[in-house]
């Protein structure tokens, strides 16, 4: 455990280190058997929840989300099955279960959830959600409620500058509900989760103040890459001459430096398939916004069967201040729709939105699992690390495990932010991408030509140094280069899940140390070469009015899974077949057929852009391929995974089968 933590406290390490027991003791075998008297949840408080981030008791009307986990029936089964018919060399591969055949093997009974609902009931809390899959319940209570329902009091702590209530001591519920519950989530700190999207010009709010300062070079953006270079002080090996930031990637480029635009001129589109998206809130311009966004870049309008919503009526959005509110996640719901429909403008897009950024994400999940609506979903969100309470992270596992015995493929950002250490203290990938039952995606940095041809990818990892001007009038970097990390892929080992068998032999061990490491797979993802956008901006966030359509230049790894989504909504339509949870076809293939893969690879020489922020003036040169501790190298890598999709290689894996 030490060993692979590195620099975490001791403190933090013991609550983990339970929280891993009480992960791994639901996950395997569901809840243990009860003991006399209050059966104790262990694994419901988060490892933050410390006396010395302590702020004192949660007023007591205070309004807090729960959600509590019942046990699967049959876990080792189920997972043994979700293994099964993902596994290649498996007999069972692609005999999937349907909905219907889950909820009927492993759901928990409708006699457990009714008991359930009855103690919620009683002690007044509200029921938001229940799933047809019987899974989880989401309520609402006060933290005096939820205190006298649960056998704990609720606090107030500070967590990564924010103050966020949780359980100051391990829930519990009465020994008759204890082989019925297997967890609850009372913890607010699910409600930091956070769109994975970034743009190029992201200044502070200091700087917002300041009127723009003159350029000390002037970087017109390209549309392709080193459309435009300007003269910088020396770089590397001596280099004086660097590209400008890219305005912005087009459909059409994307589909040719992703080798498909001979595809989709021929119908091989993602016709005849879904691409599932989820989000927080709901936009109410977003099919408006997407047929005008499709009208400037040549691609075909959607329609009410190529484009669907299911959402909440915006009455029912919670938790708007602490999940960024409907504004706070158009931009993520803009990019994730428009990536898939510029990669794949065949495909069907299913777009379901949360009623917040906590357990309405579980339900919008469970909406398309429990009808199984699509076998492609896109999720550009994550936690900060892995730091949830266990029995969320294991309640979310379960739905994975659904998922993947249904033959629906979870595609998960890996995060925007490196590994974590500067805001954690200790390098960490995001949970759900670092769970070992979806596919992590990680960010690659692409270079297109003019005439729209793949030059390479790097690993996103993107350092920015600033150029100013000497006091005789020449140019020179602030420090040294490549200057302070500013945004990267998310990636690493994990600090609660062991290596699972499919990354056995491909992952360096001396990466692994026994341990699920993420990414999987990735593709463009810098914002410096990002992906130009369109949105009718939400300017009022309660009555959700909007502002005139706006282009805007995007990136994360909230770029990077869509953009994989479609490409493998394409690669089924070209085989006709479906590839359900890829990680062990991943790795299969890369095995035994390496070459397959685009692997992505440090640039020699350093690879660079510059960039001037029209908000404040200043120019930097932006080093590329600088992704905190996590490193690209030559095959498996923390920050690509095994590296770019091809559509050559997706059709490859789907044939395997």
């Amino acid at each position: 455990m030490r060993a692979f933590r590195r620099s975490a406290g001791s403190r933090r390490a013991a609550a983990l280190a339970a929280g891993i027991t009480c992960l791994l003791t639901i996950g395997a075998t569901g809840a243990v058997a009860a003991p006399p008297g209050p059966h104790t949840l262990a694994g419901s408080v988060p490892s933050w929840a410390t006396a010395a981030n302590d702020q004192g008791a949660a007023a007591t009307d205070t309004s807090v989300e729960g959600e509590i986990y019942l046990p699967l029936r049959n876990a080792d089964q189920a997972r043994a099955l979700a293994t099964a018919v993902s596994s290649p060399t498996s007999r069972d591969y692609r005999h999937w279960l349907s909905p219907q055949q889950w909820i009927q093997r492993f759901s928990p009974t409708q006699a457990d959830l009714n008991s359930v609902l009855d103690y919620l009931k009683a002690h007044n809390a509200t029921i938001t959600a229940v799933p047809e899959s019987r899974q989880f319940v989401v309520f609402r209570t006060t933290a005096a409620q939820a205190g006298a329902a649960f056998g704990t009091q609720l606090h107030r702590y500070n967590h990564g500058g924010r103050s966020v209530v949780a359980p100051s001591t391990a829930a519990s519920v009465p020994a008759a509900l204890a082989g019925k519950v297997a967890g609850i989530s009372l913890d607010q700190g699910r409600l930091l989760t956070h769109p994975d999207l970034v743009k190029p010009d992201a200044p502070s709010a200091a700087s917002r103040k300041a009127a723009a300062a003159t350029p000390v070079v002037q970087t017109p953006c390209s549309t392709y890459w080193n459309e435009h270079q300007v003269t910088v002080p020396p770089a590397y090996g001596g280099n004086t001459q660097y590209g400008t930031y890219i305005c912005g990637y087009q459909p059409s480029q994307l589909q040719s430096a992703y080798g498909l635009t001979n595809y989709t001129k021929h119908g091989i589109d993602g016709h005849g398939q879904t691409v599932a998206i989820i989000d927080a809130y709901a936009s109410p311009t977003m099919r408006q916004d997407l047929n005008t966004f499709s009208t400037a870049a040549g691609l075909p309008q959607v329609t009410g069967s190529t484009y669907r919503e299911i959402v909440p009526d915006p009455s029912q959005f919670t938790d708007q201040a602490a999940c960024a509110g409907p504004s706070g996640w158009q931009g993520e719901e803009a990019i994730d729709t428009e990536a898939v429909h510029g990669v794949a403008p065949g495909a069907s897009i299913l777009y379901v939105g949360g009623t917040n950024c906590g357990g309405g994400l579980d339900v919008a999940m469970a909406k398309i699992l429990d009808r199984k609506l699509a076998n492609i979903v896109s999720n550009s969100y994550g936690n900060q690390g892995e730091n949830l309470p266990a029995d969320a992270i294991a309640g979310e596992v379960n739905e994975q495990i659904q998922a993947a015995a249904e033959g629906i493929g979870l595609y998960f950002s890996s995060g925007d932010s490196g590994d974590e250490a500067a805001a954690l203290g200790y390098p960490d990938p995001d949970f759900p991408a670092s769970s070992p039952w979806v596919t992590s995606v990680g960010g690659t940095s692409l270079a297109v030509g003019k005439n729209g041809n793949y030059l390479f990818e790097t690993g996103w990892g993107s350092s920015r140094q600033q150029i100013v001007k000497t006091s005789t009038g020449g140019l020179a970097y602030a420090g040294p280069l490549p200057g302070t990390f500013r945004f990267g892929a998310g990636g690493g080992p994990s600090l609660l899940f062991p290596e699972p068998a499919y990354q056995q032999g491909v992952v360096p061990s001396s990466l692994a140390n026994g341990h699920r490491v993420s990414p999987d797979i990735a593709a463009i993802a810098d914002p410096y070469t990002g992906y130009q956008i369109g949105l009718s901006p939400i300017v009022d966030d309660t009555t959700l009015q909007t502002g005139a359509y706006v282009n805007e230049t995007y990136g994360g790894t909230s770029l990077a899974s869509p953009v994989v989504a479609a490409q493998m909504a394409i690669a089924q339509q070209l085989t006709h077949s479906t590839l359900g949870f890829a990680n062990p076809t991943i790795y299969l293939t890369d095995r035994y057929a390496p070459s397959l893969f685009r692997d992505v690879l440090p640039q020699n020489p350093q690879q660079a852009l510059v960039f001037t922020s029209d908000v404040t003036g200043s120019s930097y040169l932006i080093t590329l391929d600088t992704d905190s501790s996590l490193k690209t190298t030559r095959g498996y890598d923390d920050v690509t995974g095994v590296g770019s999709l091809s559509l050559n290689l997706a059709a490859a894996m789907l044939r395997r089968g």
